[in-house]
């Protein structure tokens, strides 16, 4: 057993942020993760971080952006919150030592991004996010902060009260992918759930292997509804071979898109007649599939990026490695001809229900970052806002795990307040699956006090692990490569009814093959086999609600688009959608959006770029 106040899961952006604040709040911090710290995925993000800091831009500005962007899903409080609180943290990561581009007089950069109305977005070339990782890992290292990498976490260690909000979380239980040791994590204070996104439910993603939505699964099996799961951002510029992300700063220095025949289809085509490549992510992703779908793209699978008009000196100077990923990738040389890209998979809007504070409905339990839904991006991101979203929100849930008064109201978060049920008329019952199978048995709660909960848990998860390792049965990677599949298929850019009926369907099927899941590999050292397995089961989870939030939102809102419905219905859909466990059986239910900020209200308008 390890013992620390305050245990953070995850050590990207956000987990790194919440470390550093609960421990300057007093707490005594541990971070655990799969993960060596400074190989989190935080590492890929290329294009920037908002922030108003220019005299001429200002947080409410950026707050109108943000909330035009998410088509008026976002909550008013943590839109708010992010974009007052943004430059604040970008300057303290200056003064850590993050080495932003800079202007001739020394001030840091800033460029223009899509959905922004002020170019605000700072950046360090086109590597920013690998630079923020270093610059906190070098904090958490300065400050003594332990973390124990290479740990996959199982499962939350959470009393078994019937309401989920009269639950406590005392830890949770991780397997030593280096020994094979199985233990528990207990936390005084709170667990903090930072385990980033979840691109693996899809086979085309920029992603990492590791972005399983491991967090948003274990919240959800211990009683956390998931919010706005259906909002998935396609990003629209990544290499058609395999995924990997074309930074937005290519199109935020001036990169042009084209189709075959070499139209500017953004502006000659009325996509986006005013901001052309610049227009919000949503918005330009489904212009290129339009493209490509209607006979007008290159190879009928993508469209071309250009960026050979910015001169050589600019290209080094801010965007170089784009230059080696195109290089490495598809053979395009950047500088000479243009890049291939076509959507894919990027970001969850959605993720782990929480307040403002990183605080869920389970007390002691905490989610920042990807994993979490505040909801601060609500049916759609901007690009820029991820990055400050990991800083601003990972401090904020630090210090509140930490114990630090930060003056939070009530909090309204599971079935607080106002709500009201799905009214299922689905062809496919989706709650028929014929149980949950080894998910259920390892998911969900256990009683007694905080040593006897964690007991219990590390008990549960010795159990699976000798199960699995020693029992025949199908392998992982068919069952995942089939959910994988069926997602990309009908739960992409596109959607429609008859296709996401499929795909419940297909996942139901998978759900039964994954009963009799089974490891090949007996070793008990770095054994990736079975680490793959037990994703495997978060991915089921997360892409059965997923795929249920498409089909009940019948609006086109966003980044959710349904051939059935192509108008965004604010009478009957400006709301969230949760879909809470209820003992192994996905419950759908709904509760309103806060529009109401400090001093204002931000009303539903058309969305037009």
């Amino acid at each position: 057993m390890y013992e620390h106040d305050v245990i953070v899961v995850g050590a990207g952006g956000a987990g790194l942020r919440a470390a550093i604040a609960a421990q300057e709040a007093g707490a005594d911090v541990a971070m655990v993760s799969k993960l060596h710290p400074v190989r989190s995925h935080t590492g890929a993000a290329e294009g920037g971080i908002n922030a108003a800091l220019r005299d001429a831009d200002s947080w409410e500005d950026h707050a109108y952006d943000t909330m035009k962007g998410s088509d008026y899903l976002g909550d008013a409080p943590a839109v708010e919150a992010l974009c007052r609180e943004s430059p604040e943290e970008v300057i303290r990561l200056e003064h850590w030592g993050m080495p932003f581009s800079r202007e001739d007089d020394g001030r840091v950069s800033q460029r223009p991004f899509g959905g922004l109305s002020f170019p605000r977005t700072t950046y360090a070339g086109a590597e920013t996010g690998h630079q923020m990782l270093h610059t906190m890992y070098e904090q958490v290292v300065k400050r003594g902060i332990t973390v124990y990498d290479e740990w996959h976490v199982m499962d939350l260690a959470v009393t078994d009260e019937d309401d989920p909000a009269d639950r406590t979380c005392h830890g949770v239980v991780g397997y030593d992918i280096q020994t094979g040791e199985v233990s528990g994590f207990r936390a005084e204070n709170g667990v903090i759930l930072a385990t980033g996104g979840m691109g693996q439910v899809f086979d085309h993603t920029t992603n990492a292997v590791a972005n399983t939505g491991d967090g948003v699964a274990m919240a959800y099996r211990a009683g956390v509804p998931m919010e706005d799961m259906e909002f998935i951002q396609f990003h629209p510029t990544t290499l058609p071979s395999t995924g990997v992300l074309i930074s937005e700063g290519v199109r935020g220095e001036g990169g042009i898109l084209y189709n075959e025949k070499g139209e500017r289809f953004m502006f000659e085509h009325g996509y986006a007649n005013n901001d052309g490549e610049l227009a919000s992510r949503d918005v330009v992703s489904r212009a290129e599939l339009t493209e490509v779908n209607e006979g007008r793209g290159i190879e009928d699978e993508y469209v071309h990026l250009d960026m050979r008009h910015l001169g050589e000196e600019r290209i080094l100077d801010r965007l170089e490695n784009i230059l080696h990923l195109a290089e490495d990738f598809e053979g395009a040389d950047g500088l000479t001809e243009p890049m291939p890209v076509k959507p894919g998979q990027h970001y969850a809007m959605g993720g782990i229900e929480t307040n403002e504070h990183g605080e869920t409905v389970i007390d002691g339990l905490y989610a920042a970052g990807e994993c979490a839904c505040a909801s601060v991006h609500g049916a759609n991101r901007l690009g820029g806002n991820a990055l400050p979203e990991l800083i601003v929100f990972g401090k904020r849930a630090g210090r509140h795990a930490a114990g630090e008064d930060m003056g939070a109201a009530e909090i309204e978060t599971g079935k607080s307040g106002e709500w009201e049920p799905a009214d299922y008329e689905f062809e496919i019952e989706v709650g028929e699956t014929g149980g949950r199978g080894p998910a259920a048995a390892d998911g969900g709660a256990v009683t007694s006090d905080a040593d006897g909960v964690l007991a219990t848990a590390v008990d549960r998860a010795q159990e699976r692990v000798e199960t699995l390792l020693s029992r025949s049965g199908r392998n992982h990677a068919e069952i995942r490569s089939k959910v994988q599949k069926t997602m990309t298929a009908n739960v992409n850019v596109f959607r429609e009814e008859p296709g996401l009926k499929e795909t419940l369907g297909d996942l139901r099927e998978a759900r039964e093959e994954y009963k009799d899941v089974a490891v090949s590999d007996p070793s008990r050292t770095f054994n990736t086999d079975l680490i793959h397995t037990m994703e495997t089961r978060n991915i089921l989870d997360i892409a059965e609600a997923l795929t249920m939030g498409a089909l009940a939102r019948n609006e086109f809102r966003g980044a959710h688009w349904r051939k059935e419905n192509q108008i965004r219905d604010d009478e009957n859909w400006l709301k969230h959608t949760l879909v809470s466990w209820n003992d192994g059986e996905p419950e759908l239910w709904y509760k309103p959006v806060i529009l109401e900020g400090e001093d204002k209200k931000y009303e539903p308008k058309n969305r037009s770029y």
